[in-house]
């Protein structure tokens, strides 16, 4: 799937109106999409209303030194896991005192990818609490840009829909 600069700016618009709407800010911890998501969300004037920040944790070690990821759980479950993206998201919302947080790791490609998570696997988690988080997986096809900004764009509608249901 091709995904358009008009459609990650449609998903970012209505990302920014519902966290203007709430009061909300934001933080990102991303590691496949290497930070993508924070400069979708900051190409809009007036975005530090809404948003807190975001990192790129991109290597195992920044994962574990920036969001705090168990180093446990990166070697059990690897950083392409629903688990590892749970604990970016409390790491992001910790680090930043945001009210919300999203989470991205991922198998980009063109290498990297196994059996179990081929290239184009990425995972997500976005919430506002450890207890009120929600993470799943997707795998997307094409080539390492295509796959970082269509996980980009179902980040942004992810997290927008998250906020309509609560």
């Amino acid at each position: 799937m091709r995904v358009s600069d008009q459609a990650l700016a449609n998903a970012n618009n209505a990302l920014a109106e519902q966290l203007e709407q709430r009061g909300l800010m934001i933080a990102t911890a991303e590691s496949c999409t290497g930070g993508w998501v924070a400069k979708i969300l900051t190409d809009r004037a007036g975005s530090s209303a809404y948003v807190q920040g975001g990192l790129v944790t991109y290597s195992d070690e920044s994962k574990r030194r920036l969001l705090c990821v168990k180093q446990t759980t990166l070697a059990e479950e690897g950083a392409v896991s629903e688990l590892v993206v749970r604990e970016m998201v409390a790491g992001a919302l910790a680090a930043m005192n945001a009210d919300v947080a999203l989470a991205i790791s991922g198998v980009a490609g063109p290498g990297g990818g196994t059996e179990e998570k081929p290239v184009g696997t990425v995972w997500f988690a976005w919430g506002g609490s450890v207890s009120n988080t929600h993470a799943v997986s997707r795998v997307f096809e094409g080539d390492r840009d295509a796959v970082r900004k269509q996980a980009t764009l179902f980040a942004l509608e992810g997290v927008c829909a998250f906020l309509e249901e609560s």
